[in-house]
C-alpha cells in the first residue's frame, strides 16, 4: 500500500467549493486507485479579522470528508501587502499541527504529492525533510510564470525544485519555463491534465441551443473573470461576428464591468453572464456551442480547453503554455498568434466555416482521460519511494 500525503493550498472546501477543483478531482482518482492510502492536507489563508471573503474562512471545520476523503484544513494568517513571502513558512508550521493529527490517527505518509509550487513547495520540503519522506512538487501555470517573476518566491521555488526528489509540470511549455527559472530538466515530468471523458461527451447541438432559446452560432468562454482572462476581447470580436450569441461562464471581480463593454459595445442582447455554474453542469452548456473561445494572456495547461474538445466543440485560444499541445489539429481549433478582437472574430468565422464533425474534434481529447493521468501519477510516486507501481485492478 502507497500511503499518499496530497498536499495542496489549491482544493475546494465549504467555504470555497470551486476552489480547485481540478487538484479535488485528480486527487479523487489517485485515492480510488488500488494500492493507495491517501489524505489530504489544504492550509487554508485567512485574515485574523473576520471580514470580507476571507474572513469567513475561519469558520471551516478543521477536518471535512469530501467525497469519502479525509480532508484537513489547517489555518495561516494572511498577512497584507508583504505577507506573501512569508507564506511559506505560515503554511508549513499550519500543516505541522496537522500532520501530528494524521500520525496520531496512525497515517504515516509514504510520499508528498504537493499540488502547486508557490507557497505550498518550500513548505512541502521542509516538510518532507523534517519526516525523512521524499516530495513531489506539481507546477501548474500562474506559480511558475507569475511568482516566478518576483525574486524572492522564484529563488526559494528553485531551491525548492532542487531539494524535491520529484517535479511535475502541466505541459512541455511549462516545464521550459521551469527550465528557464533554473529548475533541473532531467528531473521534471509532464504530467498531463485529466478530463471525464465520460462526463465531456457530444450533445445534440441543435436541440440545446433552441432549449436555450439560441438561434445561430453559438461562442462560449468559461472561467474566472479576471483581467488576464481577457474576456473583454471576446466580447469586442462579438461585433464582428453579428449572427453569434456569446455565453460567459464564471465569475470575478471584472464582471461588471464586462457588463458595461457589452452594452457599450452595442452587443449587450447577445452577451449572456450565467456566473459560476456547478462543473456537472459544463458539458451541456459547453457542448451546445460552435464554438469555445478563451483569449487568457497565461496558462499552464487549461482544464476547459479539453474539456471542450471532449465535448467536441472546437476552441479558438491564444498560443499560451501548452495550447500549442492540446490544439494539435485543424479539427481542434484554432491557434491565434494575436488576441486581437479581429483575429478572434476571423478564426472563429473560420471554425464554424469548416463544420468539423463532434467525433473528429473529440478524438483530439481522448488522450487526456483520467485513467491516464492516474497512471503517470501513481507510478511516478511510487518510484520517488523505490517500490514497483502494483498492477491496476479494475473493480
Amino acid at each position: 500500500m502507497l500511503n499518499v500525503l496530497t498536499f495542496s493550498t489549491l482544493y475546494p472546501n465549504a467555504k470555497q467549493p470551486n476552489f480547485g477543483g481540478f487538484v479535488e478531482r485528480q486527487t479523487q482518482r489517485l485515492a480510488a486507485r488500488n494500492g493507495v492510502d491517501l489524505r489530504v492536507v489544504a492550509p487554508v489563508g485567512r485574515f485574523p479579522l473576520p471580514v470580507g471573503p476571507y474572513g469567513e474562512l475561519r469558520f471551516l471545520a478543521d477536518v471535512e470528508d469530501r467525497a469519502g476523503l479525509e480532508v484537513h484544513y489547517p489555518q495561516f494568517n494572511l498577512v497584507p501587502m508583504l505577507g506573501w513571502r512569508l507564506n511559506p513558512t505560515l503554511v508549513e508550521r499550519a500543516a505541522r499541527l496537522a500532520m501530528s493529527r494524521l500520525e496520531r490517527d496512525g497515517f504515516r505518509p509514504d510520499v508528498i504529492d504537493c499540488e502547486f509550487f508557490w507557497p505550498d513547495g518550500p513548505a512541502a520540503v521542509a516538510i518532507g525533510r523534517a519526516l525523512g519522506i521524499p516530495v513531489s512538487i506539481k507546477a501548474r501555470g500562474s506559480d511558475i510564470r507569475f511568482w516566478g517573476a518576483r525574486a524572492p518566491a522564484a529563488r526559494r521555488m528553485v531551491a525548492a525544485a532542487d531539494a524535491a526528489d520529484g517535479l511535475l509540470a502541466v505541459s512541455e511549455a511549462l516545464k521550459d519555463d521551469m527550465v528557464a527559472l533554473g529548475m533541473p530538466a532531467e528531473r521534471i515530468r509532464v504530467h498531463y491534465t485529466g478530463v471525464e471523458l465520460d462526463a465531456f461527451v457530444p450533445v445534440d447541438r441543435a436541440e440545446v441551443k433552441r432549449s436555450l432559446g439560441i438561434d445561430g452560432p453559438l461562442l462560449v468562454a468559461a472561467g474566472n473573470l479576471v483581467p488576464l482572462k481577457r474576456v473583454h476581447l471576446v466580447i469586442d470580436a462579438l461585433r464582428q461576428l453579428p449572427e453569434a450569441t456569446l455565453i460567459v461562464v464564471g465569475e470575478g471581480s471584472e464582471r461588471q464591468r464586462l457588463v458595461v463593454r457589452a452594452a457599450n459595445a452595442g452587443v449587450g442582447n447577445r452577451v449572456r453572464f450565467l456566473g459560476k455554474r456547478p462543473h456537472g453542469e459544463l458539458p451541456r452548456l459547453i457542448g451546445a456551442a460552435d464554438v469555445f473561445v478563451h483569449a487568457s494572456s497565461s496558462e499552464g495547461l487549461a482544464n476547459v480547453w479539453i474539456e471542450a474538445l471532449a465535448c467536441g466543440t472546437p476552441v479558438v485560444t491564444t498560443k499560451v503554455g501548452g495550447a500549442s499541445e492540446v490544439i494539435d489539429r485543424p479539427a481542434a481549433g484554432r491557434l491565434l498568434d494575436s488576441p486581437a478582437p479581429a483575429a478572434i472574430a476571423a478564426a472563429v468565422s473560420d471554425v464554424i466555416s469548416c463544420s468539423y464533425a463532434p467525433a473528429a474534434v473529440r478524438e483530439a481529447a481522448l488522450r487526456f482521460g483520467w485513467e491516464q493521468n492516474t497512471e503517470v501519477l501513481y507510478t511516478h510516486l511510487c518510484r520517488l519511494t523505490g517500490r514497483e507501481p502494483a498492477p491496476l485492478t479494475l473493480a
